[in-house]
Order: C-alpha cells, then sequence, then structure tokens
C-alpha cells in the first residue's frame, strides 16, 4: 500500500502502521480513512496529503 506525505507538516501516513492514538489499525489505506481524519502533527485535512 502506498503511504501519503502531509505536505505542509512532513508527517506520512503508513497504512502499515495506520493511526493507533485515532483508533486507525493497522493496514487501513489512506482512500479508506475517514473523510474527517486529520494530521495527527498538524491538524489538516487529508487534501493537504500526497502520495510519496
Amino acid at each position: 500500500m502506498d503511504r501519503y506525505l502531509c505536505e505542509p507538516c512532513g508527517y506520512v501516513y503508513d497504512p502499515d502502521v495506520g493511526d493507533p492514538d485515532h483508533d486507525i489499525p493497522a493496514g487501513t489505506a489512506f482512500e479508506d480513512l475517514p473523510d474527517d481524519w486529520v494530521c495527527p502533527w498538524c491538524g489538516l485535512g487529508k487534501d493537504v496529503f500526497v502520495k510519496e
């Protein structure tokens, strides 16, 4: 699965890890994240992420 970079802050969403602090389990593809999911570092939405 592809990893996605938050361009403003540099956070990388890795589907192999998920986002356990926000109850997103490992194995969750970026496309399957909820629409209201935000970057855990800067709080911006999915629209600022780009595929690595």
